[in-house]
């Protein structure tokens, strides 16, 4: 550091290194510029001469296969240069994966279907990151699937979805979020309905599959998919569940040799199953760590990240809404109708009455136009939440990312909430 400019650090990366650090103080900026050679973040190259700034939340890490030079300015809670990294095994991963899409390309078939698994705060996402975009870089058009509904990386908590990928992520805001394909779940961790979370893969894979039939470059490109870190009991049943939906070929498990033994046992034998180590960048995540996660995603959703969107505030009489739960309280199969299984409770389609009960949540906005249309099968058109109930007037004000009227639909309640300190 200089003494005339203090924060400012200059770090000279020698081959397959990497530059790591943090960002978690509140209200702390740093910025990285790339001066010589080549380097990336997760797969995406930085151009050099172009500062990149990174906030509060930023955990960072810059490789370089060639060399390079860079400058850090700002304050990190900590900063420091790695010479042992993953990055050659998962450019052994990527490698492999584009043999098979040559493969595709002469027989017809679909390209790679690949998981990514592992226990919780490994780097599962920021693998999924650098195979979509080296998978970029190289004129392929991916699909990234995320069944992650605590984090949500293609849309917000509380989804599931799945995104084309077209184009490289940016270093500040990730992958284009253009006309993802979202489905609502409504809870943070599959074990809040499970039912509901596997009947959700099931139609989400059903559509990816089909996607892949219609878009030629998609088709061979195949599909990158990023699960939860609940690998145990239920948890490891949805995985197969979700390899088999997928019709998965291949399975790369980082950092548990336990889950990848259970896999090797559990995969039919035409699904390759491989072992990564997890980067020893990777941090794991307080609870509230990760509630502060959330929220900041459900708030960049409406206000966007750099570039600002400005949402709609508006009222809405309680006699225009048609509010929805999914799943109402289980009961024991002695009380059900004839015939009937306690399960079916668990994808049940219950009205809420709107009032206080809707305060700071999230509302999926379903394109299912009434409750007799296939709800919980049908994808969503976005999210709105609701920031006042005024129980004399009889209406709710909502925060939208689009103008007024709401859309004559079903509105579907999620467990997440948010607060809008804006």
């Amino acid at each position: 550091m200089s003494a005339e400019n203090p924060g400012y650090q200059e770090f000279k990366l020698d081959v397959d290194c990497e530059l790591r650090f943090e960002i978690e103080t509140k209200d702390q900026k740093a910025t990285v510029e790339l001066i010589s050679g080549h380097a990336e973040l997760f797969g995406t190259e930085l151009v050099k001469g172009k500062p990149y700034e990174f906030t509060t939340g930023a955990k960072v890490a810059i490789f370089t296969y060639h060399g390079c030079t860079v400058h850090l300015r700002g304050k990190t809670d900590v900063s420091y240069v790695a010479r042992e990294t993953p990055m050659i095994q998962y450019l052994n991963c990527h490698s492999a994966l584009e043999d098979m899409r040559v493969k595709s390309e002469d027989n017809g078939s679909n390209g790679p279907i690949v998981m990514i698994v592992g226990p919780t705060d490994v780097g599962k996402t920021t693998l999924c990151r650098i195979l979509l975009n080296y998978a970029v870089r190289q004129g392929r058009c991916p699909l990234y699937v995320d069944l992650d509904p605590g984090q949500g990386s293609v849309s917000i908590p509380g989804t599931i979805g799945a995104l084309l990928v077209e184009r490289p992520a940016t270093v500040e805001e990730g992958f284009s979020q253009k006309a993802p394909l979202v489905y609502h779940f409504g809870h943070k961790s599959p074990g809040d309905n499970d039912v509901l979370y596997q009947t959700v893969i099931s139609k989400l894979a059903e559509v990816v599959l089909d996607a892949l039939k219609a878009n030629k470059r998609a088709k061979v490109s195949g599909v990158v998919i990023n699960t939860c870190g609940w690998v145990k009991g239920a948890g490891y049943r949805h995985l197969l569940h979700a390899a088999k939906e997928f019709e998965v070929g291949a399975v790369f498990v980082i950092d548990q040799e336990r889950l990848y033994n259970e896999l090797l046992r559990d995969m039919p034998n035409f699904v390759k199953v491989v072992f990564l180590p997890k980067s020893g960048g990777v941090v794991e995540r307080s609870k509230a760590a990760r509630a502060e996660t959330r929220d900041l995603r459900i708030r960049e959703y409406f206000y966007g990240q750099k570039s600002p969107l400005y949402p709609h505030s508006f009222d809405v009489k309680f006699s225009e809404m048609k509010v929805f739960k999914i799943g109402a309280p289980s009961l024991p199969d002695s009380c059900m109708p004839l015939g009937m299984k306690a399960e079916d409770n668990m994808t049940k389609l219950v009205a809420v009455q709107p009032g206080h009960n809707l305060l700071h949540h999230i509302l999926a906005v379903s394109f299912a136009e009434s409750a007799e249309d296939e709800v919980i099968l049908t994808n969503v058109a976005g999210f709105v939440c609701v920031e006042n109930v005024d129980m004399e007037r009889q209406v709710v004000t909502i925060l939208s990312p689009q103008p007024r009227p709401l859309p004559n639909t079903v509105l579907l309640i999620s467990e997440l909430q948010f607060v809008d300190n804006h």
